[in-house]
């Protein structure tokens, strides 16, 4: 195991971008052209928008410089998306570094989910053997906080749409900057009722 998460984090350290340090000061005034989707301070109110506050600073280098390598690159690689594409095109590398630091350095604010399929529990913690899906828990861990050194993002008090919506991504392959495809290949397996039931007990972990 402790040579698994080695290697991950050796991978995950070559494929991330070598970035500049990031300076969170220089990032809030930075973020106000983020505030419009994602909050002030990185706690979207919209439920589509992700909450970024309190996410790993290297994970949010990552996804800002694949959904900027997507614009560039027409689709051929990173991440695309319409709207994130436009807002990356013009970030430099400090740009960045410095938004990722000032969205990680603010505390997420998480909202009271209720009515929790007990189903959602049991596949994030132990998945299901049967169908070949591992627990979420193995990558992003039992407080939901992932692992920034190998890449696996925070996920605690994330809003039920948004994580509804990636996982539909990564399933039909619309979303596939994962490290070794591994979100991909657990998503396929996923059924809708696994997902609604997912994403809401991990947007109720706090």
């Amino acid at each position: 195991m402790k040579k698994l998460a080695l290697a991950l984090s050796v991978v995950a350290a070559m494929s991330s971008p070598a970035n500049a340090e990031g300076n969170a000061e220089a990032g809030k005034t930075k973020a106000l052209i983020c505030s419009a989707c994602h909050g002030v301070d990185g706690n979207s109110m919209i439920d589509m928008y992700p909450k970024i506050s309190g996410q790993h600073a290297s994970y949010l280098e990552k996804q800002i410089h694949d959904f900027r390598s997507a614009a560039m690159s027409g689709g051929k690689e990173g991440r695309m998306d319409p709207i994130m594409g436009g807002m990356t095109m013009a970030l430099s590398d400090q740009d960045i570094a410095d938004l990722a630091a000032f969205f990680a350095s603010n505390p997420i604010q998480a909202v009271a989910i209720t009515d929790v399929p007990a189903l959602g529990e049991s596949l994030y913690k132990g998945g299901d053997t049967d169908r070949g899906i591992t627990g979420c828990i193995a990558c992003h861990g039992p407080d939901g906080k992932g692992a920034a050194a190998a890449g696996f993002p925070t996920l605690a008090g994330q809003h039920t749409n948004y994580i509804k919506i990636q996982l539909n991504k990564f399933r039909d392959g619309s979303r596939n900057n994962d490290l070794n495809g591994m979100m991909q290949d657990i998503a396929k397996k996923l059924t809708d009722s696994d997902i609604e039931a997912l994403s809401k007990y991990i947007s109720s972990i706090k």
